[in-house]
């Protein structure tokens, strides 16, 4: 089975930028310039230069997102050092709280190692 190309969202996004959002660049100048764009910084780029949006928009977008193992384990890890709980940490990434608890289940094993 092949593998499926990887989605560019640094040249995505760094389209976006010249063609309807010239003035907010530099806003986004620092997450850009990283060789690879984490599922985070996707989702951070996304609500600087498009804002905030409605509710109904915020579950339309929820149902299309996929996180990476690498950005569950961030994502977990902001929690640790924040020192969250699962319903402070799901209304800050507006995740369900199940879906933290089945990430903390599922990734407890590696952070054992």
């Amino acid at each position: 089975m092949k593998n499926a190309a990887q989605i560019n969202y640094k040249k995505i996004y760094q389209d976006i930028l010249e063609m309807k959002f010239p003035e907010k660049k530099e806003q986004c100048f620092s997450v850009l310039n990283k060789k690879e764009l984490s599922m985070l910084d996707v989702i951070d780029l996304n609500q600087k230069i498009f804002g905030k949006s409605d509710k109904q928009t915020d579950v339309f977008n929820q149902r299309h997102r996929s996180y990476d193992k690498s950005a569950v384990l961030k994502i977990l890890e902001y929690q640790t050092v924040n020192n969250l709980n699962n319903s402070e940490l799901a209304k800050h990434f507006k995740l369900s709280r199940n879906t933290i608890t089945k990430w903390r289940r599922n990734y407890s094993e590696i952070k054992a190692l």
